[in-house]
């Protein structure tokens, strides 16, 4: 569903010949020059596209074919190696493409050396898209009835073009390596972040001799049911914040209590929406808009991504609590919700959800009334059931949720601020991994791409440096954004 119910954001994907996984192509694609664009339309990056074509149905091979659309920056340096670095996107639901180009700074060490290899998964990108035409207006104020009726159509629709069983992490990680053996490739080395980690352990378990190098950014531990911990892991995060301003002295300075300032926020608005009226923050528009406690949970979780957007929450929360001014809290829903719908195939988070997750949660004790006194509460998990009762389910290999044995070298980042996927998530994922390196960065938030420095770290990583002592002394330095205790930035 649009909005609260997507999973994981980001800040995804796709069989070794001689292990019988699936056919290789006779001819390696053909590529061609190609631009890729930054969803935001500010930039464009020049790569290499072609296209592989595989079946929907492995088990079909005659039957309906998807192409998956491969883009290729191919390494820049003098010293080219021949393991390029596949990244693996979040979500689930957004294309490889349409993350790089906005983090394309964070790998350009990397491909001074490594050719950077981006396959949207399929369901993704251009890779026979599941994108559910919502109307933007008609989403952000919907109850959760109109919610469900406009999800149905929109699985009713991409039926008629598509099984959506088929767009699995287990389905994926086979086209990964189809498209692996098509351009001759021996290894990869895979980045993954959030959603796309689960897709980097799964393809290292199942091809681990195809796999060189691997790095994890913002870690879902093999074991995670992702609604089950979404609310508590969320809420645990925001009070972290909050008590961090506590403890700041501008911050405190400012807002003495943030955690009561908050807590009078939410008791204000839950079944009493507030009317507001603001200039769009991308238009300029005047809207109206009611905000609502799912207003307050999309602003919540969302602004706790990163240092730079959890920088605003004590003023915006003060702002509301003390004066009753909610312009702040409905500008950041505005800004954090809109970007979704359009880099989220919500079809293919769907499939992925609905039979990867979904059906683990009653096998699992959940404490209603634990997670009812979150911001998000039950709202998520309640949503993710219902839409998932009408879904269909795919294939799902029985091993997908074991923990990774390996001893292939692995580089493992978390933020210690992480509202998605915690450090905790990352230590259960390092049970059985022999030759790997959990690093906790204090006070940042979900993935670790865009730190200073972390792009050489990574770099020394995937050329070959040893993991264990991997010299990573530059994040010692790091300090999340100080607090805005005016709308115009920091205490000086």
């Amino acid at each position: 569903m649009p909005r609260l119910l997507t999973i994981l954001l980001s800040p995804v994907l796709l069989s070794v010949v001689a292990l019988g996984a699936g056919p290789a192509a006779a001819a390696g694609p053909e590529f061609k020059p190609c631009r890729l664009q930054n969803p935001a339309g500010i930039s464009s990056v020049k790569a290499e596209c072609a296209w592989l074509t595989v079946p929907e149905d492995r088990a079909k091979p005659q039957g309906r074919q998807l192409r998956l659309r491969v883009a290729r920056i191919p390494a820049v340096g003098s010293r080219k190696q021949p393991d390029p670095l596949t990244v693996l996107a979040g979500g689930p639901g957004m294309a490889a493409s349409v993350m790089y180009t906005s983090t394309t700074a964070a790998f350009a060490r990397i491909n001074q050396d490594h050719d950077i290899l981006l396959v949207d998964q399929r369901g993704t990108g251009e890779s026979a898209p599941l994108n559910c035409d919502f109307d933007e207006e008609d989403t952000y104020n919907a109850d959760d009835d109109r919610l469900q009726e406009l999800v149905l159509a929109c699985r009713d629709t991409l039926a008629k073009k598509a099984d959506l069983r088929f767009y699995t992490t287990s389905v994926a990680v086979r086209d990964l390596d189809a498209v692996r053996a098509a351009l001759g490739y021996r290894q990869l080395n895979l980045y993954g972040v959030s959603y796309g980690t689960r897709v980097a352990q799964h393809y290292l378990r199942r091809y681990p001799a195809n796999t060189r190098r691997v790095i994890l950014d913002g870690v879902v531990a093999p074991d995670a049911v992702l609604p089950e911990g979404i609310a508590l892991d969320a809420e645990a995060a925001l009070r972290q914040i909050l008590e961090r301003c506590r403890k700041d002295r501008a911050c405190s300075g400012s807002f003495p209590n943030p955690l009561a300032d908050y807590q009078k926020v939410r008791g204000r608005i839950q079944g009493s929406p507030v009317d507001v009226e603001i200039a769009d923050p991308r238009t300029g528009e005047r809207r109206k808009i009611k905000f609502d406690a799912l207003q307050l949970a999309i602003v919540l979780r969302l602004n706790t991504y990163t240092p730079q957007s959890t920088a605003l929450l004590p003023l915006a929360l003060s702002q509301a609590a003390r004066h009753e001014d909610y312009r702040a809290l409905a500008a950041q829903a505005l800004m954090a919700a809109r970007p979704m719908q359009k880099v989220m195939s919500m079809g293919m988070h769907n499939s992925v959800m609905c039979a990867e997750d979904d059906p683990r949660v009653d096998s699992r004790p959940i404490d209603r009334n634990q997670m009812a006194a979150t911001f998000i509460g039950t709202a998520q998990l309640d949503g993710i059931r219902r839409l998932c009762a009408a879904w269909p389910r795919g294939p799902v290999d029985p091993d997908l949720f074991n923990v990774v044995v390996s001893n292939t070298p692995m580089l493992l980042l978390s933020g210690g601020n992480d509202p998605v996927t915690p450090p905790a998530y990352a230590r259960r994922a390092m049970a059985r991994l022999r030759n790997a390196r959990h690093i906790e960065v204090p006070g940042m938030g979900h993935g670790q791409l865009g730190l200073p420095c972390m792009d050489r770290i990574m770099a020394d990583f995937i050329r070959g440096d040893d993991v264990k002592t991997l010299d990573t002394r530059c994040l010692g330095a790091l300090q999340p954004m100080p607090f805005f205790t005016t709308p115009a930035g920091p205490a000086p």
